[in-house]
């Protein structure tokens, strides 16, 4: 496994928050366009997790209600996905948490 290149990663995020519609700053906001680029990132992939979990819970209680729509495999990916994308936002967040502390323990 590779290691993962910080600044190929920035690009990236960077190019899917253009793409998203996230590239400009946030109206009204007094932060600097960077922060409140990332903070509406941040806002944006968390709302977009939950809908994916909504998403994969609304599949589930369909398949339970025997919908003839729906089928086991469908529900099972959806399923995988939402937790894939809670796990990753939850290691965004410890990454956040852990630069935040080692800032915070710098000595001034």
């Amino acid at each position: 496994m590779e290691p993962i290149n910080q600044n190929q990663l920035l690009q990236q995020l960077r190019q899917l928050a253009a793409q998203a519609g996230l590239a400009e700053g946030g109206a009204g906001e007094a932060a600097t366009p960077a922060t409140a680029e990332f903070g509406q990132l941040l806002r944006q992939s968390l709302q977009g997790v939950s809908r994916r979990q909504q998403f994969a819970a609304r599949l589930q209680e369909a398949f339970e209600l025997e919908d003839p729509n729906v089928d086991l495999a469908e529900v099972m990916v959806e399923s995988q996905k939402a937790r894939v994308a809670f796990e990753a936002l939850v290691q965004v967040r410890n990454r956040l948490v852990s630069a935040y502390q080692e800032i915070m323990n710098m000595p001034i």
